[in-house]
């Protein structure tokens, strides 16, 4: 690859990352859910707000699974 396009796909990833911490901010009320995990997803009540943190969860693993292999 070459480095203009490693640097557009690391700004991308970074979008996504900061995209998934606000809506998980949003939907969990707190910014907890990052020091204690999917625990705090799953005790939420409403099952619209568990499906839309658990997706923006999964897309936040990716994200950052996608980030280390670029280290």
């Amino acid at each position: 690859m070459a480095i203009a396009q490693i640097k557009n796909l690391q700004r991308r990833l970074a979008n996504l990352e900061q995209e998934a911490e606000a809506e998980l901010d949003r939907v969990c009320g707190n910014h907890l859910w990052a020091s204690v995990g999917p625990d705090v997803i799953d005790a939420l009540e409403n099952p619209a707000d568990r499906a839309r943190a658990n997706y923006y969860y999964g897309q936040l693993m990716t994200v950052r699974e996608l980030q280390g292999t670029m280290a």
